[in-house]
C-alpha cells in the first residue's frame, strides 16, 4: 500500500467508527420512545455474543487428547462464576483469561 492508500484506509476506518457510534444518537431521539426491536436487541445481543465467543473459543479444543480441554473449561467456569458473583464484565473476562493463561503456561506445559 502506498502512503496515500494507507491514509485513505485509516480515514475511512475512523469515519466508519464515528458513524456507527453517532448514528444511534442521530436516529433515535429522547423525545420518541425507543423502538421495541431496538430494546429487544439490547436485551438479547450481549448473551448471544458471549455464547458465540464460547463456541468460537472451544471449536478447536480436542477433549480426547492432551489436557482434555481442562484449561479451557476452567477458564470458562471462572469467567461464569466471577460474572454471576460480581456482574463486572472486565473482571469476569480478565479473571477467566488469567486462569487460562496460568494453566497453559505453568501447569499444563506442552
Amino acid at each position: 500500500m502506498t502512503f496515500t492508500e494507507q491514509c485513505i484506509t485509516i480515514g475511512l476506518c475512523a469515519l466508519a467508527s464515528v458513524l456507527t457510534r453517532a448514528l444511534p444518537f442521530l436516529l433515535l431521539s429522547e423525545e420518541k420512545p425507543t423502538p421495541p426491536m431496538v430494546r429487544y436487541l439490547g436485551n438479547v445481543l450481549p448473551a448471544a455474543v458471549f455464547g458465540m465467543l464460547v463456541v468460537y473459543c472451544l471449536k478447536d479444543t480436542d477433549f480426547l487428547d492432551g489436557t482434555h480441554g481442562l484449561p479451557e473449561i476452567a477458564g470458562i467456569l471462572v469467567t461464569a462464576v466471577l460474572h454471576l458473583k460480581f456482574r463486572q464484565m472486565l473482571l469476569s473476562i480478565g479473571g477467566g483469561t488469567a486462569v487460562y493463561m496460568i494453566l497453559i503456561q505453568c501447569v499444563f506445559i506442552p
